[in-house]
């Protein structure tokens, strides 16, 4: 059996992960959110740091009592093999949910998000708790984007990577899977017309593009709308991250 450390170190890579179909989850409140979605744990490195407070016992105590495979380590150990600069005292080995198009549900109201290339790890990871906070229905990862099982995506997800839709594909079957769901699709941009101005009659695609360079040419040639946020003159644009939460709320408040 291969040593535990030995299997997080490898996870720690992308090669790793998309070989093992694992990832990890470090820290407290994110192995709390593995354990209340039900994602799989096959096992878990646990530091006396844990069990210091009544919170982290509780954790470690839970794992111990659901996970078959959970290892002591010291915490100065950990804090070698953990992605963080302050680990918590725990990083555990998932099975991350294996999410398809099928597993988002198309209504009238429905609002999908598209990531064409957002390239930022703690961007892609708000724009998915973001996603999950408000509603959306799913989010799709075009290639460029931050792999969803980075562990700085998952941190910033806040346990929302578990509950929400959230899958890797390729541009041309996302815009073949919008067509056949009827999905309109929205696309952000600056010259785009005023978001909250924007009625709509179905379902709706919104896409969010890279950091700097913004949605490509090939989602913004099959936009039915271009839409923006309205900003006072000589502002700077929004971080993604911040645009998509408000966009995305924007599309959703009639619903």
């Amino acid at each position: 059996m291969q040593s535990l450390d030995s299997l997080i170190r490898h996870l720690r890579l992308r090669r790793g992960r998309e070989r093992r179909g694992l990832a990890l989850a470090e820290g407290v409140r994110l192995v709390e959110e593995v354990l209340a979605a039900r994602v799989p744990v096959r096992a878990a490195l646990v530091a006396p740091g844990l069990e210091a407070t009544p919170r982290g016992a509780a954790l470690a105590a839970e794992l111990r009592r659901r996970v078959e495979r959970v290892e002591s380590i010291s915490d100065r150990a950990l804090a070698e093999l953990a992605a963080t600069d302050h680990p918590q005292g725990v990083v555990a080995v998932i099975e991350p949910p294996q999410w398809s198009f099928e597993r988002i549900v198309v209504e009238p109201r429905t609002v999908v998000l598209v990531l064409d290339a957002v390239q930022d790890p703690g961007n892609v990871g708000t724009i998915i708790r973001s996603a999950w906070a408000l509603g959306a229905a799913g989010v799709i990862a075009l290639p460029g984007t931050a792999e969803l099982t980075n562990p700085k995506v998952l941190r910033a997800t806040m346990g929302a990577a578990f509950r929400l839709p959230s899958l890797a594909a390729a541009a041309e079957p996302t815009l073949d899977w919008c067509a056949a769901h009827r999905l309109e699709l929205w696309v952000a941009a600056p010259d785009g017309a005023a978001v909250h101005t924007v009625d709509r009659s179905g379902p709706v695609a919104l896409v969010v593009g890279n950091e700097g360079a913004g949605v490509g040419p090939q989602l913004s040639a099959a936009a039915g709308r271009r839409v923006a946020i309205p900003q006072r003159p000589g502002a700077e644009s929004l971080n993604v991250g911040v645009a998509a939460g408000i966009l995305l709320y924007e599309a959703l408040r009639d619903s």
